[in-house]
């Protein structure tokens, strides 16, 4: 299969004016963000998601639209395709490094605010000893995303930050995702284990 930019795009960003509403938009992100695209990324977008994987479409990242296509190909088609296994997980490093490198060479500031989301997601995702401070600059990009949204989004602001405040807590008191424990073959802590137990994880929690 050829693989292209505006094939992810496409998917990912449909021209259906989903912006045009909060509605919409609330329904658009709901769908990506709790598991609507995973049939459709199992059955049309396997063999990307793997070539992504083996840095076979690093050559993407040399445009804006390129490096968005290529982050959401390493950070969020894992998620669907390898879900709740460590493959899910596998390429969180090099996306982070994709989107960091595109906050600093302009190609952030280039796209959409909605395509910028993915930047923040990314960040948030991948565990490390530098999470926090990539927590900051996560939300440094959310307040560049909200001065960007049309007045009809602007609920989005708050969504933005609240999801980046769990994130933080829950990388200040755990270091990690607990909820990934299982999945890597982790001990949880008796304070993980209460959490996880609790279930209020901010991956889950409603995009509207």
């Amino acid at each position: 299969m050829q693989h292209d930019v505006k094939d992810v795009l496409e998917l990912w960003f449909p021209e259906n004016g989903f912006w045009e509403t909060a509605e919409r938009f609330s329904a658009w992100l709901q769908h990506r963000m709790h598991g609507g695209m995973d049939q459709t990324i199992f059955q049309d977008f396997a063999d990307l998601t793997v070539a992504a994987a083996r840095n076979e479409l690093d050559h993407w990242a040399d445009s804006a639209e390129g490096r968005i296509a290529l982050l959401i190909a390493l950070d969020q088609f894992p998620r669907s395709l390898w879900r709740d296994t460590p493959a899910a997980y596998a390429q969180d490093i090099k996306a982070n490094r994709i989107a960091i490198e595109g906050v600093g060479n302009g190609h952030f500031a280039a796209v959409k605010p909605w395509k910028k989301l993915f930047y923040m997601i990314a960040l948030y995702h991948c565990e490390g000893p530098d999470h926090l401070e990539r927590l900051t600059l996560g939300e440094k990009l959310a307040e560049a995303i909200i001065v960007e949204l049309p007045p009809h989004l602007a609920y989005a602001a708050d969504l933005m930050r609240g999801q980046n405040a769990r994130g933080r807590s829950i990388i200040e008191r755990f270091g990690r995702h607990p909820h990934r424990n299982a999945h890597f073959g982790r001990i949880s802590s008796p304070a993980e284990e209460a959490y996880i137990a609790a279930g209020h994880f901010p991956h889950v929690q409603k995009t509207s």
